[in-house]
C-alpha cells in the first residue's frame, strides 16, 4: 500500500467547511482521517462529526472522592489522633468539618479536572504540527489523509463545495 498523504483544504465559513465533511463521508474518508484546524471554538455537533469521548468527567469524580476521603481524614481522624478538650464542646465538631469535607472534595475534583484537561489535549507536543497562517484570520482548514489515487476527486469535491484552496500539507515545528 503506498504512502499516504495530507491535503489542507481551506474555507471562510463554517457552512460549507461542514458541508465538505459530509462529502468527504460520501467518498470514503472516515472522520478520525479528517481534522478540523480553527482559530474558534467549533463543537462536533456543528460540524457533524461524531462526540469525541473524554475521560475528564472520570477524572473529576474520581478526584471528588480522593479528596473527601482527605477531607474525612482532616476533618474527623486527625482530632482523634491529637485531642484537644475545649469546655464543653464536642472533640469532632459538625459545621467545620462539614466545610473541610466540601472544601478538599472541591480541591481534589478542580486539580484532578485540570490534570484531566491537560492529559486529555495531549499537552505539551514538542513534534511538528500543520498549521496555516490564514486561521488566525478567521479561516476554517480541513486536514484530509488520504491515498494519492483519491487526492484529484477530493479537490475536485472541495472545490466544489466553495474550498479557497486545496493544497498538500507541510508539518512544520510552530
Amino acid at each position: 500500500m503506498s504512502e499516504k498523504t495530507m491535503l489542507l483544504a481551506l474555507f471562510s465559513d463554517l457552512d460549507p467547511a461542514a458541508r465538505a465533511v459530509d462529502a468527504l463521508r460520501e467518498i470514503g474518508i472516515k472522520d478520525d482521517h479528517v481534522n478540523v484546524i480553527a482559530g474558534i471554538p467549533i463543537t462536533e455537533a456543528m460540524m457533524g462529526r461524531p462526540k469525541h469521548p473524554s475521560n475528564v468527567p472520570t477524572l473529576a469524580l474520581g478526584g471528588a472522592v480522593g479528596g473527601m476521603f482527605v477531607g474525612a481524614l482532616l476533618a474527623f481522624w486527625t482530632p482523634n489522633v491529637y485531642p484537644l478538650n475545649v469546655g464543653g464542646q464536642a472533640l469532632i465538631p459538625g459545621p467545620p468539618s462539614v466545610v473541610v469535607l466540601f472544601e478538599m472534595t472541591m480541591l481534589g475534583m478542580l486539580i484532578s479536572t485540570f490534570l484531566g484537561v491537560f492529559l486529555d489535549s495531549r499537552f505539551p507536543s514538542y513534534e511538528p504540527k500543520e498549521y496555516v497562517t490564514e486561521i488566525s484570520d478567521g479561516k476554517i482548514a480541513l486536514l484530509i489523509e488520504c491515498q494519492p489515487e483519491e487526492e484529484k476527486e477530493i479537490e475536485t469535491a472541495m472545490n466544489k463545495l466553495g474550498a479557497e484552496s486545496v493544497k498538500h500539507a507541510e508539518a512544520q515545528t510552530l
